[in-house]
């Protein structure tokens, strides 16, 4: 199928996200079958050379997974070089943005709202959700991203567990304070993805996003953690885990895996794991386990 721009655009701004004739590779697959996983890296503000290995590592190691990784060209390449970068997505069942670069060729981004509107699952990690402002599918699929105060709504829960929406151009922009571990707050226990986690986890040493903006439409919290004002934050509770539904797919997003050494904290293993498994089926078979970090202890995978 080769939909305009126009045309795709046109049909998911009508209510209820248009759907395509799009079929996933999960809508085929056997019980007990691997889920077949692309991880796109490439550009990053970040060390996507040292991060790419570890998720793939772990995910290949909980045995749900059989991961593939598509490499962009490098930042300033030629129209030609990205003429050869065209990912398939159709062939897997979930895509795994670890990507935070220029953006994609519009065809690539064509392919992409395509697949996902038509049932295929996205995660999005860490910086992955701080790329593409201009791409407006895009921001509608993330939620939140790192924007601005003047690009959208912000969203916070108080202190009584409520969802605040703070309007554009007012309180602050995406930003974050010092690295440093931090109690991970599951706000949705009955959801698939954070059933059986426990109700209060300490993450290892990471970034805490504060300040996310975007147009944050269905959006769907399952994790938060304190923004604290002792280390450069916002004095709120603010957004870690959450899932926004496309059209027929699920992209669910962490904010947490700034570096290898965040990404090898059990609960940031887990939990990505998890989100990556219900986004392609809307299950979750995948345990909690044993080694996950308490409300006192961090637990790092070796």
């Amino acid at each position: 199928m080769n939909l305009s721009r126009r045309t795709i655009l046109a049909l998911l701004t009508t209510a209820g996200l248009a759907t395509f004739a799009v079929t996933p590779a999960s809508a085929g697959q056997k019980e007990g079958e691997k889920l077949k996983l692309l991880i796109i890296d490439g550009q990053n503000n970040h060390d996507w050379k040292a991060t790419t290995p570890v998720l793939k590592s772990f995910l290949e190691k909980t045995g749900r997974f059989d991961v593939s990784v598509a490499t962009t060209p490098p930042q300033g390449a030629s129209k030609e070089d990205w003429g050869s970068f065209q990912p398939e997505f159709k062939d897997f069942d979930v895509v795994l943005s670890n990507y935070n670069g220029e953006l994609w060729p519009e065809r690539v981004q064509e392919s992409l709202v395509e697949y996902v509107s038509g049932g295929g699952g996205l995660a999005i990690v860490h910086a992955a959700n701080n790329a593409f402002p201009q791409w407006e599918e895009w921001n509608r699929m993330i939620g939140l991203g790192w924007r601005g105060a003047d690009f959208g709504e912000r969203v916070t829960l108080n202190d009584a567990g409520e969802v605040v929406r703070t309007p554009k151009g007012e309180g602050p922009g995406a930003g974050h304070g010092p690295q440093h571990e931090f109690a991970v707050v599951i706000r949705d226990r009955e959801h698939a993805i954070t059933k059986g986690l426990p109700a209060e986890w300490m993450h290892a040493k990471d970034e805490l996003y504060h300040g996310q903006r975007g147009p944050a439409q269905n959006m769907h919290i399952l994790a938060t953690a304190f923004s604290g004002n002792n280390c450069g934050g916002t004095g709120t509770h603010e957004p870690m885990v959450w899932w926004i539904p496309y059209g027929k797919g699920r992209v669910f997003t962490t904010v947490m895996g700034h570096a290898d050494y965040s990404m090898k904290c059990v609960g940031f293993q887990t939990i990505t794991a998890r989100g990556a498994e219900w986004a392609a089926t809307g299950k979750v078979t995948l345990p909690v386990p044993e080694r996950f970090p308490t409300a006192e202890k961090t637990s790092v995978a070796e």
